[in-house]
């Protein structure tokens, strides 16, 4: 009985080699049009699946492999003899290899400004159909659905038969391909139409292992595009916790705007500011716990110079990311040969959901994307901050937004002096802030300070101004608020309320 090899596939890469492989192995190939043209061009034969169904392809090519003689072919138990009855009374030959790719719908809407027609149009309805058909009948067929399956199918192919083995693999391979498109088109179209969200579905390639997670003893990969954000320029591969912090740096200093530097440690800021430049504010981030920044992660919003590049080299640093970096910088920051630079390509945070996992399934909810909403913010305390305060607590408050709850921030001139974060109690967070600031000679006298949340006594309010802060933010809202205006006013300083809290855990 002739063997016949099916090929429909969007992206040709390798199809030539892999059509040559398998006539070379006695298979005769049956394709869909332009890739059909592909493997006559390279001298091998090939007959048009039109032949087979004796039907043209329609519809500019919507419709050309859903027919009873493909997917007879697929499908039909070869051991089976009521199966083996119909298909010689259908005149239908097994395909025992089949090669699809699909069109590039996760690859098309990724770019801006796709209208939905295109889109639509980057479905794939038959291609998936095939898909599923041949990994259904793993037991007897074969299916490629990446060029990079090629060579080792054409090597077993050459050496004898494919093991049911391989043809189990690939069947997974395939059924996990499909799963993926699907996610990826139902996704869309959720947002596209903005209908409510009734299922939670993820399918991540796998596209990297780690060396490890948060501990040596646990293992740990990397899903998704992740790096399609960044590009690795130097030194070892991130590891988890680094993956974690340098998305912490990246999303608070993104928030802060030009001239911006962070610095995170285990996940926490020890240090942020915006300066007169990113030097400048790199030597306000550092000056708040440079003993904390000690093999942290440092983000930047500008260009990294060859002045700024001699001075990161000054401690150890686990990671710096910025958005572009001279030549000569590159230079003296690759002297140390571990440490990770990474180019941010693209702004991160754009996901609407952060998903965490729980015993029996996964909690869900939207990104934290509000920062300031004028039509919450008030003033409920006789004193007012002037402007240059306000424009402090407004930077205080975004630090504290990136802060583990409770956060307690301390700032001025645009940079931190003091944080106190992931405390039970939120006196405590106060305490360790001061001490901080303390421990570096910084002066928090006509500092501004914010809380993640709400005060639910008068204490924590005491305690920020017995630092010495003559400002503070928060976001209101306690039972207690005018025990705790009451405070403000008897100490004469200034109090916004946001309306909004910033837990973070």
């Amino acid at each position: 009985m002739k063997k016949l090899a099916l090929i429909s596939v969007f992206d040709k890469s390798n199809i030539t080699e892999l059509s040559k492989g398998l006539a070379d192995n006695d298979y005769e190939i049956i394709a869909t049009g332009n890739t059909a043209q592909r493997i006559r061009q390279a001298g091998v034969e090939v007959t048009e699946i039109s032949e087979i169904t004796g039907f043209p392809e329609i519809f500019s090519g919507r419709v050309k492999t859903l027919h009873p003689k493909i997917f007879g072919g697929i499908l039909f138990r070869r051991e089976n003899d009521s199966d083996k009855k119909e298909a010689k009374q259908s005149n239908i030959y097994p395909i025992d290899v089949v090669c699809v790719n699909l069109y590039p719908f996760i690859e098309v809407i990724k770019k801006e400004n796709v209208d939905i027609d295109t889109a639509i149009e980057n479905i794939d309805i038959g291609g998936p159909s095939l898909i599923r058909a041949a990994a259904k009948n793993y037991k007897y067929v074969s299916i490629l659905t990446s060029p990079d399956q090629y060579d080792d199918f054409l090597d077993e192919l050459s050496s004898g038969n494919i093991s049911e083995k391989t043809r189990r693999n690939l069947a997974v391979d395939a059924f996990s391909n499909t799963a993926e498109y699907d996610t990826c088109i139902a996704n869309y179209f959720e947002f596209k139409f903005e209908t409510e969200n009734k299922s939670l579905r993820i399918n991540l390639p796998r596209t990297k292992t780690l060396r490890y997670g948060e501990n040596p003893h646990q293992s740990a990969q990397l899903h998704g595009d992740f790096f399609s954000y960044f590009e690795f320029l130097n030194g070892k591969e991130l590891s988890y916790n680094n993956i974690f912090d340098l998305v912490s740096a990246v999303e608070l200093v993104q928030d802060l705007g030009t001239n911006a530097c962070t610095i995170i440690k285990h996940s926490n800021p020890a240090g942020a500011a915006i300066g007169s430049d990113i030097y400048d504010a790199y030597e306000k981030a550092l000056r708040c716990d440079p003993v904390s920044a000690f093999g942290g992660i440092v983000a930047f919003t500008d260009v990294i110079d060859e002045k700024i590049a001699n001075k990161l080299n000054d401690i150890f640093l686990e990671v710096i990311s910025a958005p572009e970096f001279t030549n000569k910088a590159l230079s003296i920051l690759k002297r140390k040969k571990n440490r990770r630079l990474l180019k941010q390509i693209k702004p991160i945070g754009k996901e609407k959901f952060y998903l965490k996992s729980i015993p029996g399934g996964i909690i869900r909810q939207e990104t934290n994307k509000l920062d300031i909403v004028e039509e919450k913010i008030s003033f409920p305390t006789t004193k007012k901050p002037d402007e240059k305060e306000l424009e402090d607590l407004y930077f205080t408050w975004k630090v504290a937004k990136h802060t583990k709850s409770n956060a307690i921030v301390f700032a001025k001139s645009k940079a931190t002096l003091g944080i106190g974060a992931g405390q039970m109690s939120r006196l405590d967070s106060v305490k360790i802030a001061s001490m901080k600031a303390k421990e570096q000679g910084l002066d928090l006298n006509g500092s501004v300070a914010a809380s993640d949340a709400f005060f639910p006594f008068a204490d924590g309010l005491i305690e920020i101004i017995n630092c010495g802060a003559i400002s503070v933010i928060q976001p209101g809202g306690s039972v207690r608020d005018q025990d705790v205006i009451d405070a403000a006013n008897e100490h004469n300083v200034s109090m916004v309320f946001t309306g909004i809290r910033h837990f973070k855990h």
